[in-house]
């Protein structure tokens, strides 16, 4: 029986939970090893079934072999059986992914109560093996490296959405299978916009932000870099360098045993005491893996998260100038004993282009 599903199992016995129906593709994905978008699992102490069609039974026999393929033309009628048989009095279920009318679907029609556990799982999949760490890093490499490529082929007349669509060129010529979120390239006043949207519109003068990753193997990438377009006013350079001192001071407290809320502080912090109070809204960083975001979270309302030595996380303080520019700097890497093995490898020094 493979690793995780032997946790997960140890894990539900001293939850006193005697079954778990998991339906959520990225869960489906990190107990089975087999990524498939029709059907779910269902694990009890006596058994593990990979519930789907035919369309991936030959493919699911190969990889998720823990597991007993099965194709019934009624998936409530065998759920039934199995509880039957079993004498499952209780079913564990993903409360903060399942949707409410997938929930009715099922514990409308079976027997025993559904128990949340999605805690269980998330706990679970926030620290990373060895074997996840090296799919994040190689996911990593491959956006440093569209981020110098991009660089290098920039020119004035690109629009923000020419820059993300040739990250997102580059990174899956170079080996990832997709972009691991909406590429975000905001430029101008735009850059004030933590989350905006790339417009088809000419590359405007001052910050360009551009926040991205790619998706390796199954994991995540997730990185921003700000640069400017043209020449950065000594207000500009000032903003840039308190958010790479607060990034930089967040990164040297990154421990295993480190509190996330804390963490948050050292960043928020510093801006707030360079004067620009109220400009950092966001949370300095979230865990990564399979999902884009994932425990922990490094935020003002992490009151009782700690960080734990394999849990993979992004540290990315911005500071947003409404109506004006913002500017945000992000790496992402791995909490050791000891500190913070950074997976990103850009240069953090502020570039101004076309000037």
């Amino acid at each position: 029986m493979n690793d995780r599903l032997s946790k997960f199992k140890l894990a539900l016995a001293k939850r006193e939970i005697d079954a778990a129906l998991i339906t959520n593709e990225k869960s489906i994905r990190y107990l089975c090893s087999f990524p498939f978008e029709d059907g779910c699992l269902f694990i009890s102490s006596e058994s593990s079934y990979l519930i789907t069609d035919f369309r991936y039974e030959e493919e699911a026999g190969k990889h998720a072999t823990d597991f007993t393929v099965v194709c019934p033309s009624d998936r409530i009628a065998f759920l039934k059986q199995i509880i039957s048989q079993e004498k499952i009095q209780s079913i564990g279920y993903e409360n903060t992914d399942m949707t409410v009318s997938e929930f009715h679907f099922y514990a409308d029609a079976l027997t025993p109560p559904f128990v949340p556990m999605s805690d269980l799982l998330k706990q679970m999949r926030s620290i990373k093996s060895t074997e996840e760490i090296s799919a994040i890093k190689k996911a990593q490499a491959i956006t440093d490296m569209a981020f110098t490529h991009i660089l290098s082929i920039m020119t004035p007349n690109m629009t923000e959405c020419d820059v993300a669509l040739e990250l997102a060129y580059f990174m899956q010529k170079a080996g990832a299978s997709g972009v691991s979120f909406d590429i975000i390239a905001v430029s101008g006043d735009a850059s004030a916009l933590p989350h905006g949207k790339c417009q088809r519109r000419k590359l405007q003068k001052g910050f360009l932000t551009m926040d991205f990753g790619c998706v390796f193997e199954g994991y995540c990438s997730d990185m921003t870099r700000t640069v400017v377009i043209g020449k950065a006013s000594s207000e500009m350079k000032k903003l840039y360098q308190t958010v790479l001192d607060a990034q930089l001071a967040a990164l040297s407290a990154i421990k295993a045993g480190a509190c996330c809320r804390d963490v948050d502080a050292i960043a928020r912090n510093l801006i707030e005491n360079a004067g620009y109070q109220g400009a950092f809204g966001h949370g300095l960083g979230h865990g990564v893996g399979l999902d884009i975001h994932e425990a922990p979270r490094l935020s003002p309302r992490a009151t009782e998260e700690t960080l734990m030595a394999g849990h993979i996380v992004t540290v990315e303080p911005g500071i947003y100038l409404t109506g004006k520019y913002g500017c945000r700097i992000e790496d992402m890497g791995c909490v050791t004993e000891q500190g913070f093995d950074n997976f990103t490898h850009s240069d953090k020094q502020l570039v101004e282009l076309f000037q």
